[in-house]
């Protein structure tokens, strides 16, 4: 899915227990065990919301919640935690936490108030992604190429959130690999390469090739100009 979603919780029960369940309703989940862990996450890519634990070790929530504010990020963020005193409640709201969940808490309610952040995000942000002839509806799943709709499994629009996300950049097999599969790369399997060879075939039956293979590199989305390697 489009829907991109950072867990920074340090007890694995839990991270565990949010993980899976995210990532079964259809969310694209990341886990950081740690403040450090967390903040190199934050800083690094992009997020839809972030689901964030305030005892943490290396750097507390609170203190990652305000640095991140003062680099000027608005990613919703929902606070994880066993703290439950007004005044605590009081005192994440106030360093930019949009919403304070009480451990334990039942998934439901996780769940019912992370669709209620993200819309809220996706009212403000536009659900469309764009490039020349192609376009990906984020909201409805529906992908077009030329006018004409393509018909993607869910692997491939995963890929193809990923190329129009980062157009004429050069992405790795280990990262497109981990962001789609969400799994450590092995070298070995060609899983990636059937995927990105269908989906290539999806669009170019529409339209000129957007996906360029660079030996050793990776794959690239656009109009490289001739760059392509293979």
């Amino acid at each position: 899915m489009g829907i991109r979603i950072l867990v920074i919780e340090d007890e694995p029960e839990i991270a565990d227990f949010v993980v899976r369940g995210l990532r079964e309703e259809g969310f694209t989940v990341e886990h950081a065990k740690d403040g450090e862990e967390g903040w190199h996450a934050l800083q690094t890519s992009s997020w839809d919301a972030v689901l964030l634990d305030w005892w943490l070790p290396v750097q507390d929530g609170l203190t990652l919640l305000r640095r991140f504010r003062l680099a000027g990020h608005d990613t919703p963020v929902l606070f994880l935690t066993a703290r439950d005193a007004v005044s605590d409640r009081v005192q994440a709201l106030d360093h930019g936490a949009d919403d304070y969940l009480c451990k334990p808490f039942a998934f439901s309610e996780l769940l019912a108030r992370v669709r209620v952040m993200t819309r809220r995000r996706e009212r403000g942000t536009s659900n469309i992604l764009n490039y020349q002839d192609v376009r990906l509806d984020l909201a409805t799943h529906r992908t077009e190429r030329a006018g004409i709709r393509l018909d993607l499994t869910a692997k491939e629009e995963s890929l193809l959130v990923l190329f129009l996300r980062h157009p004429g950049e050069v992405l790795s097999r280990t990262r497109i690999y981990e962001h789609v599969w969400e799994e450590r790369y092995d070298g070995l399997s060609n899983t990636l390469e059937v995927h990105v060879m269908e989906l290539r075939r999806k669009l170019e039956a529409h339209g000129p090739r957007l996906i360029h293979t660079f030996r050793g590199r990776g794959y690239a989305f656009g109009d490289m100009d001739g760059q392509e390697s293979k």
